[in-house]
């Protein structure tokens, strides 16, 4: 049993045929698909697929590259939807530093507001992170601004989550472990070339959830197309290979990994 710990799948893209991405989500073992919010309007999107299918579950926060037009409205409504049992998670927030670094202040007070809501509301806190290729001014920017506010917090132990799409460096991982984050891989992990088996093969298979990102970075042999929760095997079966044990492990941790982070069970 696998569980894509994030996916799109309200986007456009999926508007045509979701009945059937769903279907086949489901005869490749995925039996849970966590939806992660871009902005306040894609939260009410995912909630309707919550209340349509099952084991479809929500979170609610405002990405980053949203964050320049919200409005002090935008993120009380994050803060209230946040109460709502199908929101399992704050997310995506977090930097992104590879657009636009105009607003950079901006991108980190909310994102300190999603740190302080996560903890608030007791929810883990899922994070985008991206700065451009051979550059980690956006990772050091993320540890330190995590660090900052557990230690300010009255409840510095309910701060967790997941570092999304987790590429490196080597060193991130090792900040993620200390303040309690598990690491999301997806489609990178099955490139020529990437790097990432390199540095996955030697993490502890207990701090590492699966996610496709769908419908972007779909893995190989899909790469270049939409990609989908399905493709959550694929990242199963290369994980496997670099960790030189069965895939039925590699599930079976990982899908209890994000079970206990999420506070969901599902039964095959």
């Amino acid at each position: 049993m696998l569980i894509d710990t994030h996916a799109h799948l309200y986007l456009d893209r999926f508007a045509e045929d979701l009945d059937a991405v769903l279907k086949r989500a489901r005869e490749a073992d995925v039996q849970a698909i966590v939806l992660p919010a871009i902005d306040v309007p894609s939260i009410h999107k995912a909630f309707a697929l919550c209340d349509r299918y099952e084991h479809v579950y929500a979170m609610a926060a405002l990405h980053p590259s949203s964050v320049q037009e919200a409005t002090p409205d935008d993120l009380e409504a994050v803060a209230v939807l946040c109460d709502d049992p199908r929101v399992v998670a704050v997310g995506e927030s977090g930097l992104d530093y590879y657009w636009d670094r105009s607003f950079d202040e901006r991108q980190q007070d909310v994102f300190r507001f999603h740190i302080r809501l996560a903890i608030a509301k007791g929810l883990p806190l899922i994070l985008h992170i991206r700065d451009k290729r051979d550059r980690d001014e956006v990772h050091r920017d993320i540890v330190r601004i995590l660090r900052e506010e557990k230690e300010a917090s009255d409840a510095p132990e309910r701060l967790r989550g997941i570092f999304h799409c987790f590429t490196g460096p080597a060193w991130f991982a090792e900040a993620a472990e200390e303040l309690g984050f598990l690491l999301g891989l997806g489609g990178v992990l099955t490139f020529k070339n990437s790097g990432l088996d390199a540095i996955v093969a030697d993490l502890p298979l207990e701090q590492v959830v699966l996610e496709t990102d769908a419908p972007y970075l779909a893995p190989e042999p899909h790469r270049g197309q939409r990609n989908e929760s399905a493709y959550v095997r694929f990242v199963a079966e290369r994980l496997a290979e670099v960790k030189e044990m069965p895939v039925e492990e590699v599930e079976r941790v990982t899908t209890h990994n994000a079970e206990q982070l999420f506070g969901i069970e599902v039964n095959a």
